[in-house]
């Protein structure tokens, strides 16, 4: 990757003022339960607006937003047999339009005057009308089938370019590529046969119809499971979020101990070009020693360096947060220091014992000249309905989606109670 002299800088950084943060989280005074009417129960930054539009409509994944104030609900789970939900939001709530699609999923978007939508292995898109509504919701057409979903890191995200390419990603069905997966003591599989088919993003073209897995390109491999995706136009790059690996105090104790496992490894931004390898399996991200680190199952044993051919990470972030949603904010609503930084969404650990649970919350990255540049902060916390709830993992709600609207509200989406928050500013 470019500019690794100031990466080297930033992630020192980066990773110290994490976990500061995360220190922070387990001393501060517990969240109060907060009425709809008190910024939807979220902790925001002086001058934002939070709004609970809806609850209940599913399991709410990724999300779009038409300059017409419709929102497009990608659903996990059918609910009454449909997979996606329209809503439209009238400013302080959102009615429930209409729902279609056959078809359960989390990627959702909006490009050159289609609706794309996802399964855990297909990609399809709607024709939209002028007013970008579907025209025919009945009858989709395919654009992708046949991905890998073998029930481990199943979700397939998408994003679509300005170069009439859609990139999809292919978890790894895997947590560390061992011969027996997740099972203490097992080594990893000589040359991960994962990586062939999964493990990466894939690279189709957005407007042709009836393509099969194996009309894709691998656009970047050696990526566990990446959930947030977004384009940065400013260095006219994909940059995505990877969920790192787990359990390494179960699976190798004489190793670490269970503090190190429920710390590592970092949940790692990455800015990939054509060709790149993040790494996986044979790496983590150690934010801690602020290095690369050869994994335990290739004969790593917690120091020891490994992936010289791989690329560093843009920024790293305290691990097993699970990052499920990207945004580059390009909006004129919010201050100017949020103008082209990155907002993820975090949607909690469970496997972060005996340290407290923690995420749920809603990040902003700076970024300058497409790069990330300085601290992150938590922008938005209180999903989870209190401190305890989050450090016992049991969240009333767990961010998911981001979209950004027409006038530059953030919209969130969380997929356990089904709530879609739009964040606003006012001076």
């Amino acid at each position: 990757m470019k500019n690794r002299k100031f990466i080297t800088v930033i992630l020192p950084l980066v990773a110290v003022c994490g976990l500061i943060l995360l220190n922070a989280l387990k001393s501060d005074p517990p969240l109060k339960h907060r009425n709809i009417a008190d910024n939807a129960g979220l902790t925001l930054p002086a001058g934002f607006t939070g709004t609970a539009l809806i609850t209940g409509i599913g399991s709410a994944r990724h999300i779009a937003v038409t300059p017409q104030g419709n929102i497009y609900v990608k659903i996990n789970k059918l609910k009454n047999g449909k997979g996606i939900v329209v809503l439209h939001d009238s400013g302080d709530k959102a009615e429930v339009v209409s729902s279609f699609g056959d078809f359960a999923g989390t990627g959702m978007y909006i490009k050159n005057g289609y609706l794309y939508a996802s399964s855990d292995e297909n990609v399809y898109r709607f024709k939209l009308d002028a007013k970008n509504e579907v025209i025919n919701p009945e009858h989709p057409e395919t654009i992708v089938s046949g991905l890998i979903s073998r029930h481990e890191h199943e979700a397939k995200a998408i994003l679509l370019d300005n170069a009439g390419n859609l990139y999809v990603n292919i978890g790894a069905y895997s947590n560390s590529c061992q011969v027996k997966d997740r099972q203490k003591g097992s080594m990893g599989q000589k040359g991960c046969p994962i990586l062939d088919s999964a493990a990466g993003i894939w690279q189709f073209k957005a407007d042709k119809l009836n393509q099969h897995y194996s009309d894709g390109v691998r656009y970047a491999t050696g990526l566990r499971n990446v959930m947030g995706m977004d384009w940065n136009y400013q260095d006219n790059q994909l940059f995505v979020m990877q969920h790192g690996r787990d359990q390494l105090h179960d699976i190798f104790p004489e190793i670490f101990d269970q503090k190190q496992s429920s710390l590592l490894p970092a949940e790692c931004l990455y800015a990939i070009n054509k060709g790149d390898n993040a790494g996986w399996p044979y790496i983590y991200y150690d934010q801690i020693q602020h290095k690369k680190v050869l994994a335990p199952e290739y004969g790593g044993d917690g120091k020891k360096a490994g992936g010289e051919n791989a690329i560093d990470p843009a920024a790293a972030y305290p691990g097993h947060l699970a990052p499920n949603g990207l945004l580059f904010y390009t909006g004129n609503q919010f201050p100017a220091k949020y103008k082209n930084g990155a907002f993820i969404a975090f949607h909690g650990s469970w496997n972060r014992a005996p340290e407290p649970q923690a995420g749920y919350f809603v990040v902003f990255q700076p970024f300058k000249n497409g790069k990330p540049d300085g601290q992150w902060e938590i922008f938005a916390n209180g999903f989870s309905g209190s401190q305890a709830q989050t450090e016992s993992g049991r969240a009333e709600h767990r961010p998911c989606g981001l979209a950004q609207g027409a006038d530059g509200s953030l919209y969130v989406s969380d997929d356990s109670k089904g709530t879609i928050y739009k964040i606003t500013y006012k001076k």
